[in-house]
């Protein structure tokens, strides 16, 4: 359709300048609300700018070619609207829903792309009012055919709404506006409407389109009534069903629905379901009757009614808690563990003295392959308790615990009320696994969730999203595990009696292999230790030389590939019992993956031994500390966070303040700079217990003295010189007496962790308990 050519009547006030907002599919008209979605950056901005001015002004073009995404002034049709930002939503998608209300029309000058949103210059569009005869006569004739219009609309709208909108506008403009604005018409006509010089011609081209709509309209009746004949057959179709159907009742011969209906009711009856949960499963099956199998909220419903009667609402576990039994179980399945075990035992024990006491939320804590899972296993089968595992490793969306509203697609329970269902029984034991790794985004919290679940005072009445009654958690035994306490929110832990598992040392897990790992992998391949022949000496040389771990998760994988190699000769028809050779042990399982570096060899000045705790257990990192000759200052690498930078600083400025008494020459402060490293570069290191090992480092430098190579040391400093103690003292101690270690300097408070290790290992380790930084140089500092 050719545009009309645009008159510009001078400007009311000359240019002005307003945000300018490109449209695609529709044409803003004066005294009109509009909705209108925004998705495009500088869309966005543009609204995000005029809603920052006082008078919520933009201006509105409709875009001549909808595919073009960055528009230009070509791209836009030159008359637009001056409209009002009426109200404003932000959708979850991202987009802006706006609520526009035209003002009047302006003709855009000039366009600005140069910010972060379109801005144009324009001049507002006046008509003078026109009071002639031919305008009063087109103007009557338009308001007749929008009284006819809206009788052929009845029923796609409130009767004589489209009059009622006519007779409240004031002018013969706002009726071509509005009449424009309900129309099928297409953006070229309403742009057509928009840029009409004349009410005259304004008048004229809405008449034309409401004469057009107005013979569709009546088209589409005559249709209508041409197939009112074959409604009423389908109608009568209907009918003879329904008719078919009771026809089928009294004959005992049900249709399909009908059958499973009254298998629904019988299942309900039989249910032994809670009085609000047998309320809701009666309303859903009777709502489920009144719909056809076609519909879609058919199947919705039929799921959740499926749900409530598989529920185990009153069905639990009979079980009789025997201690001694506990006991035998745990010791058959975990080796060593003897506080854990002990405290488990008397968890146990209360509960067996009060079955409805609300004890603590066990929390097993400790690093991989300890048996952390395992045991939750074993408490389940102590107590005679179906188990149930739920991993939280990286869940961020709270529905996943509470579940989905049924008003969403694809809505269902949470894992909670999953567990339970697949259990069958309301009382199992299920273990939340990973607790410590939970995330947190826009969709909710989940350990605010887990809160409500895991407290005994609330859990009583716990209600899922998607089940929407209240289900009773209290019988249900919880217990949760993670490899650290950091990441748990302090709200949740405070729910937790938390239980440690520290590493196993090198003897517990030769116990544990030949007990437990080699056997399972034997029965893998379906041999025993007549067939394949693995000594002590063996599994020592596997946990040495191609292991490092604090639990037995990589020691299980290599025993499963030597047994593997072991066991091919018999898959290859041969009968002779295998025994694995120590000089055979690299052919196997190939080079060593690990070397005991019990100590350097050559102790240097400016190196010593650390102890660090990880997820993983206890390590020993050696710190090297260097002079740089004419450098300034202290330079720290090895990817070390702010507290382990912060423990190098005090060291240091520590260092010099007691300088004089440790006969250290103020010119090694004045000519040299320092530069400390701790090697494993990409592995981020942080912490204060390194503080004692940077300070001896430091020392060792500066007098020229090596630290003894047989010694670790750990412990946090203060810039007094204090001694403070630290945690994980019992993986550090490991960590040590693998490394061959024989003397450990640690903070005289930490003397009463000693208690959790091994006599063994007490007897090849001097412990050196310390209160101040002087007496670890006096026993640090001074070679062999």
């Amino acid at each position: 359709m050719p545009e009309t050519p645009v008159q510009t009547p001078p400007a009311e006030t000359g240019l002005r300048i307003l945000p300018l907002l490109p449209i695609k599919e529709i044409v803003v008209l004066p005294h009109v609300e509009y909705p209108i979605v925004v998705g495009r950056s500088r869309s966005m901005a543009a609204v995000e700018t005029a809603l920052s001015s006082e008078d919520k002004l933009l201006i509105v073009f409709t875009q001549r070619d909808s595919s073009v995404d960055l528009p230009g002034q070509d791209d836009l049709h030159p008359v637009g609207t001056r409209s009002l930002i009426r109200r404003m939503e932000r959708l979850p998608n991202g987009a802006i829903s706006l609520s526009l209300r035209g003002l009047d029309r302006v003709i855009l000058r000039d366009l600005d792309k140069g910010q972060n949103f379109l801005q144009g210059k324009f001049d507002v569009l006046t008509m003078a009012e026109e009071r002639n005869s031919q305008v009063e006569a087109l103007h009557r004739e338009v308001l007749e055919q929008a009284s006819e219009l809206d009788k052929l609309m009845e029923g796609n709208w409130p009767k004589g709404m489209l009059s009622q909108i006519i007779h409240a506008q004031a002018s013969p403009l706002d009726h071509v506006y509005t009449l424009c604005s309900v129309l099928k018409v297409s953006k070229e006509q309403q742009q057509e409407i928009l840029e009409a010089t004349t009410v005259f011609d304004a008048l004229r081209l809405v008449h034309e389109y409401l004469n057009h709509e107005i013979q569709v309209l009546s088209l589409q009746k005559e249709i209508a009534s041409q197939t009112a004949q074959n409604i009423t057959k389908d109608q009568r179709r209907h009918l003879l069903r329904r008719q078919m159907e009771q026809i089928q009742k009294e004959l005992g011969e049900s249709n399909p629905q009908q059958a499973e209906m009254e298998e629904w009711r019988e299942q309900l009856e039989q249910a032994d379901l809670p009085d609000a949960a047998a309320d809701v499963a009666q309303r859903e099956l009777d709502r489920l009757e009144r719909l056809p199998p076609e519909a879609q909220e058919y199947q919705l419903a039929r799921t959740y009614l499926e749900l409530i009667l598989d529920l185990p609402w009153n069905r639990s576990t009979e079980h009789t808690l025997d201690l001694t039994e506990a006991r035998k179980i745990l010791d058959e399945d975990h080796f060593d563990l003897k506080e854990v075990k002990d405290r488990i035992i008397e968890n146990l024990a209360m509960y067996k003295l009060n079955p409805k006491s609300r004890g603590a939320i066990l929390c097993f804590v400790g690093g991989p392959g300890v048996g952390k899972t395992s045991l939750g296993a074993s408490i389940a089968r102590a107590l005679g308790r179906k188990f149930e595992r739920i991993s939280l490793g990286g869940l961020h969306d709270e529905a996943e615990l509470r579940g989905h509203r049924r008003t969403y697609i694809g809505a269902m329970p949470g894992r909670v009320i999953q567990a339970i269902k697949r259990t069958g029984v309301n009382n199992p034991l299920i273990m939340l696994d990973e607790v410590d790794k939970l995330g947190r985004d826009y969709r909710g919290d989940p350990s605010a969730a887990l809160m409500e679940i895991l407290d005994p005072s609330q859990n009583d009445k716990f209600r899922d999203n998607y089940l929407d009654i209240d289900f009773d958690l209290s019988n249900v035994f919880f217990l949760t595990t993670a490899n650290t306490l950091d990441t748990i929110p302090r709200p949740l832990l405070d729910r937790m009696e938390v239980l440690r598992l520290s590493g196993y040392t090198e003897e517990e897990k030769v116990q544990i292999a030949k007990r437990y790992l080699l056997p399972r992998q034997l029965k893998e391949v379906n041999l025993d230790e007549n067939r394949i022949a693995i000594s002590d000496e063996i599994l020592r040389h596997v946990v040495r030389r191609y292991t490092r771990e604090a639990g037995v998760r990589e020691l299980e994988r290599q025993i499963a590939r030597l047994v593997r190699k072991s066991a091919l000769p018999f898959a290859e028809g041969k009968h002779e019992k295998v025994t694995v050779e120590l000089d055979r042990i690299i052919d196997l399982l190939g080079s060593e993956r690990f070397f005991i570096e019990n100590m350097r060899k050559v102790p240097v000045p400016g190196v010593v031994t650390g102890l660090a705790w990880t997820e993983a257990g206890g390590d020993i990192l050696f710190i090297e500390t260097v002079l740089i000759p004419e450098g300034k200052g202290l330079i720290l690498t090895g990817q070390l966070g702010d507290v382990m930078k912060e423990s190098a600083q005090a060291a240091q400025s520590y260092i010099r303040s007691q300088a004089e008494k440790l006969n250290i020459p103020t010119s090694v402060f004045k000519d040299n700079g320092v530069h400390i490293h701790i090697p494993a570069g990409a592995i981020p290191k942080d912490g204060p217990s390194a503080g004692v090992t940077i300070a001896t480092s430091l020392v060792s430098l500066f007098c020229g003295k090596p630290v003894r190579s047989d010694t670790a040391m750990t412990g946090e400093i203060t810039l007094a010189g204090l001694v403070m103690p630290v945690g994980g003292i019992k993986e550090k101690i490991l960590a040590a007496h693998r490394a061959g270690l024989k003397r450990i300097i640690l903070p005289n408070d930490n003397l009463k962790d000693l208690t959790e290790i091994d006599d063994a290992i007490k007897k090849d380790i001097e412990f050196i308990p310390v209160t101040h930084l002087n007496e670890v140089f006096e026993a640090g500092v001074g070679g062999e």
